[in-house]
C-alpha cells in the first residue's frame, strides 16, 4: 500500500530537521502571500501559488465568450430563486496556502449570506469552473484540480473552447470523480440542485439563449 508523504518523510532519522526546513520555508511563503495582499489591485489578474505569483495572459475571444455564457446562465438561475453568489474572474478564493481566481465560481446560500459588499477575499466555493487556456490548462489540471478537491469544493467543471468539451468533476468520499466529459447532452450540477443545461450552451450562442429563456420562463428550479 502506497505511503502518505507523511510516513516517508517519517522514515528518515532526520525527519525532525526536515520539518523545521519546511516550517521555515511556509513562513516565510506566508509573509510573501501577505505582501500579495497588500499590493494586489483589481487591475490585473494574478494569483498566488506556491510561493510565486501568477500572472494571466489576454484570453482567446472563444475563451471570453465561454467564461460568459456560462455565466449568465449560472447567475440568472441563482439569482432568481435566491440560492446564493456567482462570482466571475476576480473572485479570490483564499485556500489555505494558495489563492486563485477562478472563472467563474458559486457559493451556496450559507455562504453567501456570510459576505460583506467589500469583501475581496472569499472562501472554497460549491462549484469551480475554469475555462482552459494555453497558459493555464497545467495549472487547471493539475495544482487547483489538487487544490479545490482538498479543500472540499463539491463540484468543478474544466471548459475547453477549443475542441467544445466540458469534463465535470463530483467530489465523492473527498476525491474527485469524472462524472463526464461530452460535447453533446445535458449536464446537471450537484452542487446547484436543479441547474441542467445543454452542453451546447456554453459555446453556442443560439443555444444559450434558448436556455436563458427556458431558466427566466421556469417557475420553480429546472
Amino acid at each position: 500500500m502506497p505511503h502518505t508523504l507523511v510516513e516517508t518523510i517519517l522514515e528518515y532519522p532526520d525527519a525532525f530537521l526536515i520539518m523545521q526546513k519546511i516550517q521555515a520555508a511556509l513562513h516565510k511563503e506566508r509573509e510573501n502571500r501577505q505582501a500579495f495582499y497588500e499590493d494586489v489591485t483589481d487591475e490585473f489578474k494574478v494569483e498566488f501559488i506556491n510561493g510565486e505569483l501568477v500572472m494571466h495572459s489576454p484570453v482567446k475571444k472563444m475563451h471570453n465568450e465561454g467564461t460568459g455564457f456560462l455565466y449568465q446562465l449560472l447567475n440568472v438561475y441563482v439569482r432568481k430563486h435566491k440560492l446564493g453568489f456567482v462570482g466571475i474572474e476576480k473572485i479570490m478564493t483564499a485556500l489555505t496556502r494558495n489563492d486563485y481566481e477562478p472563472d467563474i465560481c458559486y457559493f451556496n446560500r450559507s455562504k453567501a449570506d456570510n459576505f460583506d459588499p467589500k469583501q475581496t477575499l472569499f472562501p472554497a466555493p460549491d462549484l469551480v469552473i475554469e475555462v482552459l487556456s494555453d497558459g493555464t490548462a497545467k495549472r487547471d489540471r493539475g495544482v487547483k484540480f489538487d487544490d479545490y478537491q482538498a479543500h472540499g469544493v463539491e463540484e468543478y467543471w474544466i471548459v475547453d473552447t477549443d475542441e467544445s468539451f466540458i469534463e465535470q468533476y463530483h467530489l465523492v468520499n473527498g476525491n474527485y470523480q469524472l462524472v463526464l466529459k461530452a460535447s453533446e447532452g445535458n449536464i446537471h450540477s450537484f452542487a446547484l440542485p436543479g441547474f441542467v443545461i445543454p452542453i451546447q450552451a456554453t459555446f453556442d450562442e443560439d443555444v444559450n439563449m434558448q436556455t436563458m429563456v427556458a431558466i427566466l420562463q421556469s417557475s420553480s428550479p429546472l
